[in-house]
């Protein structure tokens, strides 16, 4: 088979329905903070930019734009944007809940199949909520649901791409035992300029039982 075929082959297994089902809800396992990772909803419009508003100064350091400056869109119109993205198996984006409030959010995109079976994470965390081990565990829960779950993509590769000036994002990862593969040079628009970003990756291979599980396994 010629590379441009697996290519072809990857792209077209993108835009497959079928490829994952969305969960109606991740609950972190028992002993763990008990936080939930959920599908984004209509409804959240005023709790979700609520939260975005009290942390604008917080989050804005690292928040990516479009350097074409294109169009907006709304809330509802992301909402359904995200859902087809998700009936469409190249993306998904979860809320993270604890108390039954939203409290930061944590996604899945660039979803390729066939030989590449890889994936993209993306995560911010409400200020007040911060330090307290959310992040870490949302991202293992979320990397166990895309590599084992009967109803996820079963990926063989996460990566994390974080501006090398965000240390507290750096931490997260850090705190799974997940290595820097190396720079991604003006990966990203961010704040007005084009950003080096550091690629953080995580293999199935890697895993030994679960994700969550490595939590504890690597702090300093």
């Amino acid at each position: 088979m010629s590379v441009f075929q697996t290519f072809m082959d990857a792209f077209r297994s993108r835009i497959d329905n079928g490829h994952f089902r969305t969960p109606t809800e991740i609950v972190a396992p028992e002993g763990r903070p008990a936080i939930s990772l959920r599908p984004l909803r209509e409804e959240d419009d005023v709790e979700w930019n609520t939260l975005r508003c009290n942390n604008r100064d917080w989050l804005e350091p690292w928040e990516s734009s479009d350097p074409m400056h294109g169009q907006g869109i709304s809330f509802y119109q992301w909402v359904r944007r995200e859902r087809e993205l998700a009936e469409a198996g190249s993306e998904i984006v979860f809320m993270v809940e604890f108390e039954g409030r939203i409290v930061g959010q944590i996604s899945l995109g660039a979803i390729c199949y066939g030989s590449m079976r890889t994936g993209t994470v993306g995560y911010w965390i409400d200020q007040n909520h911060a330090g307290r081990g959310f992040t870490p565990l949302a991202l293992a829960m979320l990397a166990d649901w895309a590599f084992g779950a009967v109803d996820g993509p079963r990926l063989h590769r996460l990566e994390i791409d974080i501006l090398p000036s965000n240390g507290r994002s750096k931490r997260v990862v850090e705190k799974l035992g997940i290595p820097r593969e190396g720079l991604h040079r003006e990966y990203m628009y961010i704040n007005g300029e084009w950003r080096d970003h550091e690629a953080y990756v995580l293999l199935l291979s890697d895993v030994d039982g679960t994700v969550v599980d490595r939590l504890g396994r690597f702090d300093r």
